[in-house]
């Protein structure tokens, strides 16, 4: 029997939709999967069989076979657990055929078959609506995140069994509750607290009022880290659109608090000076948002700006003059969004020493 799940698979900062297709026949017992899989998605095999065989469901004795399409694009990650032992119940006829047609499933399994939380559930969200899709499977915990997007219908399971009780017998788990609330964790930075520095301050409104980076020169101890980390506050907020981008981006790094909403405030990354350049641009086979994508919309703070290598400050080039990133890859290339607010600190030490030795080469 054969069967078709839709989900998706996250490449650069776009959702792929994808079709898992399960088909059990006779023949040599033994579960394959091709189109294309990394070996994370390869361990799937092993997490539903021991997850249907803890809920008490034993596969037979046959070929089982799945198949993620489209098979040129590579597949990554935990996301296509819950979909592949869904299309292998249906083709069981442990679920009705059609039960979830126009449904697009999500999440990663326990070996108790438990439904464990996964990144990107807001961008597959909003592709699932663009395909035309009226309900979204996620686990529980990111039922918030997949209730931002209008228009669908989501559903949020803990284990296998309610997705069982709802593909046969229509019952809805409850689902949490996708109101963002304002954290109550601590005191927000405020400019307010900033006492003296006032060449320092007007330059950092002036900066905030204007998007334009910002350089602050000085010793130790004379507050540039308080005035960047406060610069945020200052900046005009966010449109709805904004807010939308930078939580996608939040979203597909997994940076997404559990139960956080959409993310109304601008974004302030604030890397150690030893970082990669991998770290700061993105990177990776699969390439992921970096700090610097990370900053969008936002503040990114560089603290000792001299002692990062010069590889590193060379790649904010493009970003600075583009506001984006392109990651180039075998596979393709990926494009980052990279409008972001540079505030850079120094020692006052450090700027005499590079002087003279700019004065030495001359």
């Amino acid at each position: 029997m054969y069967c078709s799940v839709l989900s998706a698979t996250v490449s650069g900062m776009e959702m792929i939709p994808v079709q898992v297709e399960a088909d059990v026949s006779d023949g040599m017992p033994q579960f394959t999967m091709v189109g294309y899989v990394s070996a994370q998605v390869k361990e799937a095999q092993d997490r539903v069989r021991t997850a249907l065989k803890n809920m008490g469901i034993s596969l037979p004795p046959k070929r089982i076979t799945i198949n993620l399409s489209p098979a040129d694009v590579r597949k990554e990650g935990s996301r296509f657990d819950l979909p592949i032992a869904a299309g292998v119940l249906m083709t069981l006829g442990r679920i009705p055929p059609g039960s979830l047609r126009k449904t697009m499933v999500l999440g990663e399994l326990g070996l108790d078959g438990h439904v464990q939380e996964i990144s990107g559930v807001f961008p597959a969200a909003a592709k699932a609506r663009e395909l035309g899709c009226t309900t979204l499977l996620v686990p529980a915990g990111n039922a918030a995140e997949g209730g931002l997007v209008g228009g669908l219908h989501v559903v949020g399971i803990q284990n296998l069994q309610e997705l069982l009780n709802y593909c046969c017998e229509g019952k809805m788990p409850s689902l949490p509750s996708i109101e963002n609330q304002k954290k109550e964790d601590g005191k927000e930075p405020d400019f307010s607290e900033v006492q003296g520095q006032t060449a320092a301050r007007r330059a950092a409104l002036i900066a905030a009022a204007g998007f334009h980076n910002l350089l602050m020169l000085g010793p130790p101890g004379s507050g540039k880290s308080m005035i960047a980390r406060r610069i945020p506050t200052i900046m005009p907020p966010m449109s709805e659109e904004e807010q939308m981008e930078v939580t996608r981006i939040y979203s597909i790094a997994g940076m997404l608090a559990k139960g956080e909403g959409v993310r109304r405030e601008r974004p302030f990354r604030a890397p150690h000076h030893t970082m990669t350049p991998q770290a700061l641009a993105g990177g990776g086979k699969q390439p992921s948002p970096g700090e610097i994508t990370l900053a969008h919309r936002g503040v990114l703070f560089l603290d000792e700006l001299p002692e990062m290598t010069r590889t590193t400050i060379e790649i904010l080039r493009q970003p600075l003059e583009e506001h984006r990133i392109v990651i180039s890859r075998v596979s393709g290339n990926y494009v980052f969004p990279a409008s972001f607010l540079m505030v850079a600190a120094m020692n006052k030490e450090t700027s005499i020493l590079i002087q003279a030795d700019t004065s030495v080469a001359a």
